[in-house]
């Protein structure tokens, strides 16, 4: 699935995504949880400000420079402290 990334650009161009569209929704990238490089792609593990997990994929060449959702994990909410009691 395509997704529209926005990135950090530090030495290089599109160093890591701090902000990405899924459809009409606005997530922000609240850490960079791995990231790894291929031939052609750069792939980011990235936990938004939803608490869920996204692997980004960001295939880079000179005549495609897309971005796209590889996977998605949703993070069970951690029970509350108080529930145990």
């Amino acid at each position: 699935m395509k997704v529209e990334v926005e990135c950090y650009a530090g030495r290089k161009a599109d160093e890591r995504p701090v902000r990405f569209v899924l459809g009409t929704q606005v997530f922000h990238v609240e850490e960079v949880v791995d990231q790894w490089y291929g031939p052609k792609d750069d792939f980011f593990k990235v936990q938004a400000d939803d608490g869920n997990l996204y692997i980004l994929r960001h295939r880079r060449s000179e005549v495609d420079d897309t971005w796209t959702l590889e996977s998605f994990r949703r993070v069970a909410p951690s029970a509350s402290p108080h529930q145990s009691e």
